[in-house]
């Protein structure tokens, strides 16, 4: 009989517990215990919804206190020498890799293939020396065995773990670290096939890249010695595309299952067919979009498990997500105020439950057992569909007219530069913020008194302005050259302003986690976006009347309005994009009108949307940097557009990122510390740039001696007119007191630089 199984679950809680858990440790106000006891909770909760949902493939060991891939770099002791002087082991030094600590810069973090989750990036030596430390997975397996639940505890595959990760040591590959690290996985899994594991889950996600030769032969390397350990049964574990290109090479491993993401790429299972199965092989079949909050087509679901059978047999498929369902909300059922029609179009990771029960049973026990499930999947497709919710004549008329649209900015950028500079009066190392200010307890409880309508919208605009004013005359008093409104009246850069756009869906419950704490709440693309009137002029225009100085106007750009949304699934994204791309234009042009001299249009997301395989980078990159022209180009030589980046690597799309041609790009580059800079570098880009010179997702505040030095590396390689100082990314997150502190040093360690002759070497070391 086919089994359900998941692959992972949302790690939060329903109401984002872990978050508040977590919060309250940092800042002191509970103990390592109490948080021992909240995240404990909060796995059983996980387990036991899934047991009661039917599923019995539960997986275990895909819970973190911050991110699983900074805990399998723990748990194998890949701990750099910086973070040795905490405790071995404790918290302390585990939250300090994450985060940073006094006098410690944490790891560096970037984007998890293609998702809004960020992963620490593993920190590697040449001469590395992996051992098994505390086994976090056998605990979390013996754990739930003591609730009386059999879990499959899930590993990040040796390859994929290798990979993900970089060597301090220049020109030495992470996969030349194989044979070092094969032991303390071969030591892992024969821990958990003593304890009785009988299946591991090992995620081998590299398995949908372009993988060289020498890739798949680390793959071969790693399995064939792990299949000689004593360790349990196996499932690779992919997702996020097709592994076409890397099928034989996943057939031939010793494993004995593996899962394939059906969501993204259906055609795999008429490869699979041509290719041939290997008898007694477990086929895990994604069928239920992992990624995605829409409710699942049953029907065109339950023929793809059927196929599945046939090539491998029924008693050998799996019925899954394509992915993990920690991309997914928790529970719709929490959105009591959500009209009943659009909650009926939606499944978050709890309903998703129930649609692999179901189609577990369509597939043993025949389409009729199922019936009434099918006839209510399709009516709520063809309900949605039908709904007059998708569908705006004006934003047609407007696509239409897309080809007639001047998409280049009027002049080149040496031009425009001059002008601006002439208008804007800055000097050399100009500093600016990326754009929010701390949003404070005060902040928090301000919007949400009138949300609830305990305060009046008088009341409220009055605290904003308060707000606002307050800042820029702290702005002024640090001596920052461009300056930001702050969004105080903002809750996320993206729902804010699908807050204000026609064809989004909001709801209260629906986050996502996407760093440690962090989360975001993504609104839900359902039909047409238009721009029903301005949406952010009336507070970046008090903002400049209250000083001579420029202040930026802050909007969020098409391509990461996108990604950072779940998508209609009735158009092509870049159709949906070009949508997004004409709101902002007409937000761009109501801003300059409005005298803005400075306005950003962040596409921190456009390198996360990258296809995972190099063959689709080109169609992508012609239509994300389309849809940035159509948003910026409109405005006049005197106004400066920026736009800001970060948590990526950018050396594979720098002609992109020139064709962008914004005026100012500010990219994070502390925790790299500014190795990020290189493919500018190599590439020449022509345009000024602000490399973050501190990180803001630590509570470490760097000193002055710290950011002169950063910059001086920047002006090595970069042409010190081009640059510009800044953080990393927005401070929202901060508190006041670091962030005055860190911005202080920074105007400092600016100033220090328009005193000293800066040179220009030829790279960074």
């Amino acid at each position: 009989m086919a089994i359900a199984a998941t692959l992972g679950f949302p790690r939060m809680g329903p109401r984002r517990e872990l978050k508040r858990a977590l919060e309250s440790f940092w800042q002191g106000k509970s103990t390592e215990a109490e948080l021992g006891k909240a995240a404990a909770d909060i796995r059983r909760l996980r387990w036991q919804l899934q047991k009661e949902a039917g599923i019995d493939w539960i997986p275990s060991n895909d819970f973190s206190l911050y991110d699983h891939v900074l805990d399998m770099a723990v748990l194998f002791d890949a701990v750099p020498d910086r973070f040795r002087g905490l405790p071995d082991g404790s918290l302390a030094q585990y939250f300090a890799m994450a985060r940073g600590a006094e006098g410690v810069a944490a790891l560096e973090m970037t984007k998890w293939f293609d998702t809004n989750y960020h992963y620490l990036v593993p920190e590697f030596s040449a001469q590395q020396n992996f051992r098994l430390r505390a086994n976090k997975p056998l605990a979390e397996y013996l754990e739930a065995r003591q609730l009386g639940i059999e879990t499959v505890p899930v590993l990040l595959g040796p390859v994929s773990f290798l990979r993900l990760g970089k060597v301090r040591e220049q020109n030495v590959e992470p996969l030349s670290l194989m044979a070092q690290l094969l032991p303390a996985y071969g030591e892992l899994l024969n821990a958990l096939h003593d304890a009785g594991v009988q299946w591991v889950q090992i995620d081998e996600p590299c398995l949908v890249l372009d993988l060289t030769d020498s890739e798949r032969s680390s793959l071969h390397e790693a399995y064939t010695y792990l299949a000689a350990q004593s360790v349990p049964n196996m499932l690779l574990t992919t997702y996020f595309g097709s592994i076409a290109d890397n099928l034989e090479t996943a057939l031939s491993l010793p494993v004995q299952g593996l899962h394939l993401d059906l969501v993204r790429a259906p055609q795999q299972l008429a490869e699979l067919a041509r290719y041939g199965w290997p008898q007694e092989k477990r086929l895990s079949v994604g069928v239920i979009d992992g990624r995605n909050i829409w409710r699942a087509d049953l029907h065109e679901a339950l023929v793809l498990v059927e196929q599945a059978a046939s090539i491998a047999g029924l008693e050998q498929v799996h019925v899954a997500p394509s992915c993990s369902l920690l991309h997914a909300p928790w529970d719709v059922e929490l959105e009591s105020d959500m009209e009943p029609e659009v909650k009926s179009w939606l499944a978050f990771a709890v309903q998703k439950l129930s649609e692999l029960r179901v189609l577990k049973r369509g597939a043993n026990d025949g389409k009729d057992a199922i019936a009434e499930h099918l006839a209510l999947s399709r009516e709520a497709r063809r309900a949605r569909t039908a709904s007059p919710r998708l569908r705006n004549s004006a934003v047609a008329t407007r696509m239409a007219q897309l080809s007639g649209l001047q998409l280049a900015r009027a002049s080149s950028f040496a031009e425009r530069k001059s002008k601006q500079q002439e208008r804007l009066q800055l000097p050399p190392f100009p500093t600016t913020t990326i754009g929010s200010f701390p949003q404070t307890q005060s902040v928090r409880d301000t919007r949400a008194k009138w949300r609830k309508g305990q305060i009046s919208d008088a009341e409220y605009e009055l605290f904003l302005q308060g707000e606002i004013m307050r800042w820029i005359v702290i702005q002024e008093e640090l001596g920052l050259d461009v300056l930001v409104h702050g969004e105080f009246e903002r809750t996320d850069m993206v729902e804010h302003f699908g807050e204000k756009l026609d064809g989004f869906l909001f709801t209260r419950h629906g986050w996502v986690q996407s760093y440690g704490s962090r989360c975001v709440k993504p609104p839900i693309i359902v039909g047409d976006v238009a721009r029903p009137e301005p949406m952010t002029v009336r507070w970046t225009s008090y903002a400049q009347s209250l000083t001579e100085r420029p202040v930026k106007g802050m909007l969020t750009g098409p391509v990461t309005i996108l990604q950072w949304s779940f998508v209609r699934d009735d158009l092509p994204r870049h159709e949906v994009c070009r949508q997004i791309a004409l709101a902002i234009r007409d937000e761009v042009l109501d801003l300059e009108a409005a005298g803005i001299r400075v306005i950003q249009i962040d596409e921190p997301a456009l390198r996360e949307g990258l296809p995972l395989r190099r063959a689709d980078w080109d169609a992508y990159l012609e239509w994300a940097v389309e849809c940035f022209h159509i948003a910026a180009s409109g405005v006049k030589d005197e106004t400066q557009i920026h736009t800001h980046m970060c948590y990526a690597e950018f050396h594979d799309i720098m002609p992109a990122i020139q064709a962008m041609d914004a005026d100012v790009i500010s990219i994070e580059t502390s925790r790299s510390h500014m190795e990020l800079l290189q493919a500018f570098e190599a590439f020449q880009y022509t345009n000024d740039i602000g490399p973050g010179v501190y990180d803001i997702h630590s509570p470490r505040v760097p000193d002055v001696h710290d950011m002169v030095g950063l910059l001086r590396k920047a002006a090595s390689v970069i042409d010190p007119a081009q640059l510009w100082v800044n953080p990393d990314c927005g401070l929202k997150t901060r508190g006041e007191a670091e962030t005055l502190a860190a911005l202080q040093a920074m105007v400092m360690a600016a100033r220090q630089l328009r005193q000293e002759p800066v040179t220009c070497a030829t790279s960074i070391s």
